[in-house]
């Protein structure tokens, strides 16, 4: 019984400081999460679905920092409404939490644009998680937090 819980603590810590490793660790998935991150970004900014499309699985959910949840289908419609235009959307404070095929990503985020002709700026937080699969790396949850408007 001793032994179990040495081992299982020894397991624990392996956890624990595996999911607490720094981004810069030299990991080539980290530092393509990261290019993905901004590639989101910009096809956001400049309203471009294909290239979202390629981002997020089939089976993705977004969950808004207002609580709206939405799968792609409905992420996909939100990109395109003409009441929203993005003139900034950014990151920092990114790390990333590699596990085997699948990977967290959180960080900072701040947009400005017009949303029904009134200007906004946000600053918030997401939690972004990634899946490897078939070859590519594409998210299938994220969630954003409002940290001030």
């Amino acid at each position: 019984m001793k032994t179990i819980f040495i081992v299982c603590l020894i397991c624990l810590g392996n956890v624990i400081g595996h999911s607490q490793s720094p981004a810069n660790d030299s990991n080539p998935d980290i530092d393509r999460l990261i290019a993905l991150e901004n590639a989101w970004n910009q096809a956001q900014l400049h309203r471009d679905p294909k290239a979202l499309n390629d981002l997020v699985s089939s089976s993705f959910v977004y969950t808004d920092y207002d609580g709206t949840v939405m799968n792609k289908a409905q992420f996909m419609a939100d990109l395109r409404d003409p009441n929203y235009r993005a003139t900034l959307i950014t990151n920092d404070n990114m790390r990333v939490f590699p596990y085997e095929n699948v990977a967290i990503v959180i960080g900072r985020y701040h947009t400005k644009g017009v949303y029904k002709g009134k200007p906004f700026e946000h600053f918030g937080r997401f939690t972004d998680s990634w899946i490897h699969q078939n070859s590519k790396w594409q998210c299938i949850a994220s969630h954003t937090t409002l940290i001030k408007k």
